[in-house]
């Protein structure tokens, strides 16, 4: 028995190895290649060492490519913003549904499933008419209101509190806290494993969103980093140097959520309710 445990040990290190090395040699690849050259970049070589070191790449972008500050504060902006709303509306209405009794909780309810059924490229035209005649084209509100709110999230913090101790917000109620006392006080203070879940996967949905840029952003200071990153593409020449450096830059606030949450994130994915 132990023998057949040892054997399955071993290969499920060998595929989870292998699994981390198809991963990390492209990324490893495109941090050496974003101090490279472009000639030495296309000339096919596969070497993770750059035969001719430069930080020409970062230059051209922070320096010389005058939009891509611009370009790396909307993405921020956008994130940040969509984030921080998110947890509020989402906590709120997984909450209210989880512990208030009003007409229509178990419609609305049922209502946020079936959202979650939608594909989201079944709402891309609508999203835009409305975006038209509000306005809101080519505006930080165009992105970031119609993404102010998530099914999935809701659904997720309603499971959350529904575990959650009931004891404790009765001890609030008794020391003449309200309803939203309760909750911003109390509630939220010890939902924190569940909102760093939440915070990491909205912060990247944001972060690496490009549909919805393309369609709502048109001037070109108006564009996120994926958007930005696609200039560098032409019809004829790819400049795969500045591409490789402008995602290195890319990655890293996805990077540094991660390693900041990272803690948080693994109790909200194994949360119980029963600790």
């Amino acid at each position: 028995m132990n023998g057949k445990l040892g054997v399955g040990k071993v290969f499920l290190y060998i595929v989870l190895g292998a699994y981390a090395v198809t991963t990390l040699v492209p990324f490893l690849w495109a941090l050496s290649s974003s101090f490279k050259p472009l000639s030495e970049i296309v000339s096919g070589s596969m070497s993770f060492i750059p035969k001719n070191f430069t930080l020409d790449n970062y230059k051209q972008i922070f320096v010389e490519q005058e939009h891509f500050p611009r370009w790396m504060f909307n993405s921020l902006f956008i994130a940040c913003v969509g984030t921080v709303l998110n947890l509020i509306f989402n906590s709120m209405a997984g909450y209210s549904l989880a512990r208030l009794n009003f007409p229509g909780r178990k419609p609305i309810f049922i209502l946020i499933l079936a959202v979650l059924m939608i594909p989201a490229q079944v709402t891309m035209i609508p999203n835009y008419l409305i975006l038209k005649q509000l306005g809101w084209l080519n505006s930080y509100q165009g992105m970031i209101v119609p993404g102010m709110i998530n099914a999935t999230y809701i659904f997720m913090m309603r499971q959350f509190f529904i575990n959650f101790p009931k004891e404790l917000e009765e001890a609030a109620e008794m020391d003449g806290l309200s309803r939203f006392g309760t909750f911003f006080r109390i509630v939220l203070p010890l939902a924190k494993p569940a909102l760093a879940a939440q915070a990491i996967f909205i912060f990247m949905g944001f972060w690496n969103d490009f549909m919805r840029p393309l369609i709502v952003m048109t001037d070109i200071e108006m564009f996120t980093l994926p958007l930005g990153l696609n200039t560098f593409k032409g019809q004829f020449v790819s400049y795969w140097n500045y591409i490789m450096a402008a995602s290195m830059v890319f990655t890293l606030p996805v990077l540094l959520i991660y390693a900041f949450f990272n803690r948080y994130f693994i109790k909200g994915i194994s949360f119980t309710g029963g600790k």
